[in-house]
């Protein structure tokens, strides 16, 4: 399980996080639904340790981590695939999908991994000598997720996995998403700043704006009122993203 409590992340004087609590529960898919500058990449970026929160507390599994460096909430099994296709552009499909592997402390085969990718993603596969700044957009975001998921990690964070995707693309993106987290009880975080996208996989949700939780509940709970209405508690936010 992922606990967030109370926590905090301000950037100088510009509060981006401000007293923000979730769970995130093993075999369910949560997400974090907000306008642009709600606050969500920063939340993603305090749990994963490259942002520093200024108060609060961030658990796995009841560990605290919250003064953990990266790399060792990476080897607790904390994966983070950030907005903006972050990608080795010069370097090949297949090249990229090794750096991966080896960031970690490499444990089983990488071949073995490697292939469930390219089963999964088959144009993965097709282009795996391709540098991957050659690739399309929705095949990028194919290769982040691959690369974020390679070693089986038990909790995964998705920035924006959608954003700038054709629909058939994002179908595919999802329904990977799906896959993956009824695989071996694992907890995903999605952040979208659609709602209609977020709640077609997520089993429970948490609307941001201004750095604050402002409705909470699952799936059915947040689409009782319409879209619509789910819409207008979060658009037209500002503050810091």
């Amino acid at each position: 399980m992922l606990e967030v409590r109370d926590l905090n992340v301000a950037y100088g004087a510009v509060e981006a996080i401000r007293g923000l609590s979730l769970v995130a529960h093993p075999g369910h898919i949560t997400a974090l639904i907000g306008a642009n500058g709600a606050g969500k990449s920063s939340l993603m970026r305090a749990i994963s340790g490259i942002t520093r929160p200024r108060a609060g507390q961030i658990l796995l599994d009841g560990r605290d981590i919250t003064r953990l460096e990266p790399h060792q909430r990476a080897r607790l099994g904390l994966a983070h695939a950030m907005e903006g296709r972050r990608i080795l552009h010069q370097h090949t499909v297949e090249e990229n999908l090794i750096t991966a592997w080896h960031f970690r402390k490499a444990a089983g085969s990488y071949h073995a991994a490697r292939d469930a990718v390219y089963a999964h993603f088959p144009i993965l596969g097709e282009r795996s000598h391709a540098k991957a700044g050659t690739l399309s957009g929705g095949q990028q975001q194919m290769l982040i997720l691959s690369m974020a998921t390679l070693h089986k990690p038990r909790f995964v964070m998705l920035d924006e996995p959608s954003l700038g995707l054709a629909p058939i693309i994002v179908s595919q993106i999802f329904e990977f998403i799906k896959g993956y987290c009824g695989e071996g009880e694992r907890v995903v975080l999605v952040s979208e700043q659609m709602a209609s996208l977020a709640l077609k996989v997520a089993d429970f949700g948490y609307v941001l704006k201004h750095g604050k939780v402002v409705f909470e509940g699952d799936r059915e709970h947040l689409c009782a009122g319409g879209l619509a209405d789910l819409s207008g508690a979060y658009l037209g936010g500002t503050g810091a993203h």
